[in-house]
């Protein structure tokens, strides 16, 4: 793969897009002009980049909208593309969430537990018995939801290993129950980017005859009052979405194989595929949900506000303090080799520096492939969102990413 940019315009109010009458002014949430232009010139950073044909972002401060904006084209202007036929993205244009789409599958676990459907305490294989098979007889669904459910990556040969397997429900359903829990199994944290979504998803059928998709629906898209916020996409919003592209520096060994191990596919199979009727039509729980970045930050409000979204309370307190808790303390993590800290599915912050930025240990949220940010900080009172179309890997544009947490992060103080 060849370097892969995006042509940025000098003038980039040129290909933004702005929902002024969702945002508030800075005063009334405690922040000052300079601070919010500030972040959103961080955010316009990023675009520069190039690494991404569109952006879109929001940010919310003690629950009001302060910025709801986007930049560049959801298609026809990405890398080697000639932008004659481009297609503004707007601050309601449904991106795909890829890993972030975790964090809500997760909640709806934490859903049906608080229901008292199911202990998340007890092995998987309680409610799935042909799971419990080759070692995995004790695995909890707790375990299965923090990264220790020893199963990160499928056992399959690599022929076998396809991004259009991933749409194949009961055929991985049928893989999974059958694989050895890897080396250490559930002894250590080894990121499971796809599997243990799909083992969630089965939880949620055979408890509630549903699939998680009805189930959502029902707990959480409705009651929060989403337009998108599903998995998969339905045909009649399939022009409304950002395309995905393969962007910034070309990845190359041994990044990339690290990247496609991490994705149970290469690279490039999944990128092409998630452009694809068959991706928008399936079901992938840890890997397909489509939302704005609005909507996010509603879903991580509701969290913030203790399960309660106006005036309705979608979850119990006891929730959503049970989603937020730390499972392990910061430790390294054998899949994306980095040290990280996880609760029950979601992705938590540290000091003096974390995954959301600086001094931000109360902080709780979930990225995406590659570079999808969505988070909530009790302690600075905000929820952001930024959904990006762009899947780069190495480069650049990882400082700016950096730049805009850290910055967002001081100026919310």
């Amino acid at each position: 793969m060849a370097d892969t940019y995006v042509r940025i315009p000098n003038d980039l109010t040129t290909v933004t897009t702005v929902n002024s009458e969702s945002e508030v002014a800075p005063s009334k949430v405690g922040l000052t002009d300079s601070a919010v232009a500030n972040i959103w010139s961080d955010v316009e950073d990023v675009y520069r980049s190039g690494a991404y044909p569109a952006v879109s972002f929001c940010l919310r401060r003690r629950g009001e909208i302060v910025l709801n904006r986007a930049l560049g084209h959801n298609r026809g202007n990405g890398p080697q593309e000639d932008g004659l036929n481009a297609v503004r993205t707007l601050p309601e244009t449904p991106m795909c969430l890829f890993s972030a789409s975790k964090a809500v599958t997760a909640i709806l676990a934490l859903k049906l537990a608080e229901d008292g459907d199911i202990d998340i305490n007890k092995p998987v294989a309680h409610y799935i018995p042909e799971f419990g098979q080759n070692g995995k007889q004790k695995t909890t669904i707790s375990e299965v939801l923090s990264h220790r459910g020893g199963f990160p990556m499928f056992d399959l040969p690599k022929e076998e290993l396809t991004a259009e397997r991933l749409t194949e429900w009961d055929f991985i359903i049928e893989t999974l129950c059958k694989m050895a829990p890897a080396k250490k199994g559930n002894t250590r944290i080894a990121y499971h980017a796809i599997t243990g979504g799909y083992i969630i998803g089965e939880l949620i059928k055979r408890v509630t005859g549903n699939d998680i998709r009805a189930y959502n629906d029902e707990k959480l898209r409705k009651p929060l009052g989403m337009k998108h916020f599903t998995y998969g996409l339905p045909k009649e919003h399939r022009n409304d979405v950002a395309l995905n592209y393969e962007a910034g520096m070309p990845v190359r060994f041994p990044i990339d194989k690290l990247v496609e191990k991490a994705l149970n596919a290469p690279m490039e199979e999944v990128v092409e595929v998630s452009n694809s009727d068959m991706f928008f039509d399936a079901i992938i729980p840890a890997g397909n949900m489509y939302a704005s970045a609005e909507e996010m930050t509603r879903f991580y409000q509701m969290l913030l506000n203790h399960g309660e979204w106006d005036g309705q309370q979608i979850l119990k307190p006891e929730t959503t303090k049970l989603a937020v808790k730390p499972t392990t303390k910061l430790q390294f993590d054998h899949t994306l080799k980095i040290p990280m800290r996880y609760s029950q599915g979601l992705m938590l912050g540290g000091n003096p520096y974390g995954v959301w930025g600086p001094m931000t240990g109360s902080a709780y949220g979930h990225v995406g492939f590659a570079n999808i940010l969505c988070w909530a900080d009790p302690k600075r009172e905000l929820t952001a969102s930024l959904l990006v179309s762009g899947k780069a890997v190495l480069g650049t544009h990882l400082l700016t990413l950096g730049k805009l947490t850290s910055t967002i992060a001081w100026q919310c103080r």
